[in-house]
This record gives C-alpha cells, structure tokens and sequence, in this order.
C-alpha cells in the first residue's frame, strides 16, 4: 500500500480517539492555567537563586503549582533530581526503613529499579534491612486481584504501583485499572500507595492522586515537563510522605527549607504549561504508529481503538534486524544528531544490550520522539513522545519507506 494513503487510512480511523484526547488535553490545559493563577505565579518565580536557596519563591512556589495540578497536598519539583529511577528512589529511601517491606502489585519494577531494591553491596534497601515482595500481573498484563489479596494477608510498609510497562508486553494502567486496584488494597491495607507515574501525566482527565494513591513520582524530561523542561523530577502527594522523603533529598530536618537553582526555573514553568498540549501530541504519534503498524501485520499495543494509560506504543517485530532498522529510521528524522546511526550497546542499570534513537533538545528526552528496546526476544520496539504531531508523521513515513525498500525486511 502507498505509504501516504497507508497513514491517511489510519488518522481516517483514529478520527474518534483523536477527538476524546483532544478534549483531556483541553481539560488538563484550563487545570493547569488555574493552578498558575491560583498561585499568582509573576515573572520573579523565574529567578534563579544561589548558595542555601532560603526564601527560593521560585522553587516554592513551582512545588506548589505542581501540587495543585496534581491534586497534592504538598509537592518537592527539583532539577536536582537527574533521572525518573533517581527521583522514585528518593522516595523509597525517604519512606522505608530497616526491616520494612516493600510490595510491589505490579510486578517487578522497570530493570533500573532493580539494582535499587535488590542491588547487593551497592547501597541498595536490600543492603539496608529493606525486604521486597512482588506480586506478578496476569498473563494479559492485568493486576491479578487474587494474588494481591493473598499478598497483603502479611504487613508491608509501602505498596507500589507502576503505571507504565517498562520492558514488557502489556498495556500502561488506565485510571480506571488504578481505582480498581487501589480500592481492593484498601480493603486489607491502611501502608501508603506509591505510583510511579512516568509516560503518563495528563493523558486522562484525572490523575492516581484524585483515585486513592498516596504519591506519585515522575521525570520531567517527560509528559510534566512539556518538552522544555531541561531535567529533574517531580514527587507530590500526602504532606507527611513529602516530608519524610525531603529529608532524603537533602538532610534531616532540612527538607525542602534549602535548593538553589542558579540557572532559574522558567522553563519548568513554561515546560508544565505546555505539557497538556505536547502530551496530546504523543499520544497521537503512539496512535498513528499503532494504527499504521497493525494494518502492516505487527502485534502492537495499543490495539486498534484501545485507549491509552501512556504516550508510548509498542510494537513487535520478527527479527532483531527489523527492530534496529526501525530505531535507526526514527533516529533519521531526528532535529538532533539526525546523522548519526545508533546500535546497540551495554547501557547502566540493564542486563541486556540497548539500542536508543534520542535526537533530542534535551539528552534522552522521552517527550521528544524517540524509541529505544532492550536486543531480546520478543523484538519490541518502545516509541515515545514527539514535540509536534506533524514531526512524528515524518518519521513515521521515513521509517515505512526504509521497511519498503530494505530487503532484508
């Protein structure tokens, strides 16, 4: 099929999901411009400040914004944290304490998480007295409720939930899966909830906040931080939680009282005010790619007319040739680094060799158009983000016309 008329049919028959998002990202866009006015954001929260950063307005006043858009009661939103795993592991270590239990309903944590918990001799919480149990998901990639009812006949300290799929073969959790389990754990346990939400702010109306969670935790080189954001991360939810875990990020009874920023923060504000748009941006290119993949013959998820819990598509292909061509098509089509040709390669905190396509403004940003897989069977290929919808159809078409005339394929 001509590509053109291949990716027509599928906006064609997108032309309903397309418009259901469209009305979250307006949604999200009049909730996020009242968090600002609500608290009087000026000019001077752009100013950087330098040494202990007491009185940091700035740096307040951008936890306080992220804590009313999030429905929190309190927020930490710091460039200090350099990655989602950092930011998530902060909060671990913030809340669990020797000889605690950490259960995680969702299976096992995504592979950089796991040197956190289960590392030995590296600082790990295994290393601190920290226990881990897990509570494996359906083969369909659901929760399954018997197991986790099982689960919580014994104390844990803190529960975990990751809302994306990591590495895996499964759909992300819509809001709906979350209230559902949430509501079944609540049944057994009063521990705190804790949700890894990367991949997928503001793709729903609502957040896991306003169905029960306690906390959530994400990066800001992803959906929150619109693209313009140039690092750090974000945990916001209960007062008491965000307080145990601000004395991790700096020190005991210190908190969030200290943190300068020298650079200042205007673009994590202007980074959140665009993030409803540019996340409706992504998840359209995550559509469109599964649409357009699906009708080639490739398992992809989502599935036709299925919703999204994240901005990311999968999709599964035969041979580990195709799956570096295709990252390597995307790379192609990149602002950045358009010209250079990714393989794989050993990258920390995974067992398996990694191939990356990041021709990104910001290194390794997953709200930008990207994909990346671990070189393992299944060869699934994980692509995410996209600043414009219009770039993504781009690369796109690129990556169908390599698929075209490479005959390997």
């Amino acid at each position: 099929m001509e590509i053109n008329k291949l990716v027509n049919e599928a906006q064609e028959n997108l032309k309903d999901l397309f418009a259901y998002y469209e009305e979250i990202a307006l949604y999200n866009q009049e909730k996020v411009l009242n968090a600002f006015k609500d608290n009087c954001v000026a000019l001077r929260h752009f100013n950087g400040t330098t040494g202990y950063g007491y009185d940091d307005i700035g740096r307040d006043t951008l936890n306080k914004v992220f804590a009313t858009v999030f429905n929190a009661e309190d927020a930490i939103v710091s460039p200090y944290f350099t990655t989602g795993t950092h930011t998530i592991s902060t909060a671990l270590y913030g809340l669990l304490r020797p000889n605690d239990t950490l259960l995680s309903v969702s299976g096992m944590p995504y592979d950089t998480l796991q040197e956190v918990i289960l590392g030995e001799n590296n600082g790990s919480l295994r290393d601190f007295g920290v226990k881990f149990d897990k509570v494996e998901l359906t083969e369909d990639g659901k929760f399954d409720f018997e197991a986790i009812i099982a689960a919580l006949k014994n104390p844990h300290s803190v529960i975990f939930i990751q809302r994306s799929r990591g590495y895996n073969w499964r759909d992300a959790f819509l809001i709906e899966d979350i209230k559902e389990v949430i509501e079944v754990i609540r049944k057994y346990s009063d521990a705190p909830i804790i949700l890894d939400n990367c991949y997928g702010e503001f793709t729903d109306k609502i957040e896991p906040l306003d169905v029960g969670a306690n906390l959530i935790m994400g990066s800001l080189i992803k959906n929150p931080g619109g693209g313009l954001a140039p690092t750090g991360g974000y945990i916001a939810g209960r007062k008491d939680l965000i307080e145990k875990i601000s004395f991790r990020l700096t020190a005991p009874g210190v908190g969030t009282e200290v943190g300068s920023y020298e650079h200042g923060y205007r673009l994590f504000y202007q980074g959140l005010f665009l993030a409803p748009h540019v996340t409706l941006q992504a998840i359209k290119a995550a559509l469109t790619f599964a649409e357009v993949f699906k009708k080639l013959g490739y398992e992809t998820l989502p599935k036709s007319g299925q919703k999204c819990g994240d901005i990311i598509c999968s999709v599964k292909f035969d041979t580990a040739e195709q799956l570096i061509s295709f990252v390597q098509s995307v790379q192609q089509c990149s602002p950045i680094d358009s010209f250079v040709t990714p393989y794989p390669w050993d990258m920390p905190g995974y067992s398996h060799q990694v191939i990356m396509a990041a021709g990104t403004f910001v290194q390794g940003a997953s709200i930008e158009l990207s994909a990346d897989s671990p070189i393992k069977k299944p060869y699934i290929a994980y692509i995410q983000g996209g600043l414009t919808y219009e770039h993504t159809l781009i690369a796109l078409k690129n990556c169908l016309k390599n698929f075209r005339t490479d005959q390997s394929l």
